[in-house]
């Protein structure tokens, strides 16, 4: 087996692993039984995407897809953080209200 064949075959094989993250990222999305599951599974989409992008930036030999894929990221993270903070505020109202109902 040459090189080109050899990354050939891994980048099949690399997009195919992918696309089974993706269908169970997916299934965790639907099936997420707390809001912080489904807010992982969403972190866990865009690290996925990264990587696609990645094995397409090396089929492609386009190294411009590298840069959209770091943009992606720092997105991701943004989102990632966002959501944490309204999980946090959430989780604090409740306690706010739990604490209000046991002083009546």
């Amino acid at each position: 087996m040459t090189g080109p064949e050899f990354l050939e075959y891994s980048i099949t094989v690399a997009l195919g692993i992918l696309t089974v993250a993706l269908l169970l990222v997916i299934v965790r999305i639907v099936r997420g039984p707390t809001l912080p599951d489904r807010i992982l599974a969403l972190d866990m989409m865009v690290s996925v995407g990264i990587g696609y992008i990645a094995v397409i930036a090396i089929k492609t030999g386009y190294t411009l897809y590298l840069d959209i894929a770091i943009s992606l990221g720092l997105v991701g993270f943004l989102a990632t953080v966002a959501f944490a903070r309204f999980v946090l505020q959430r989780w604090q109202i409740r306690e706010n209200q739990t604490d209000a109902e046991a002083t009546k």
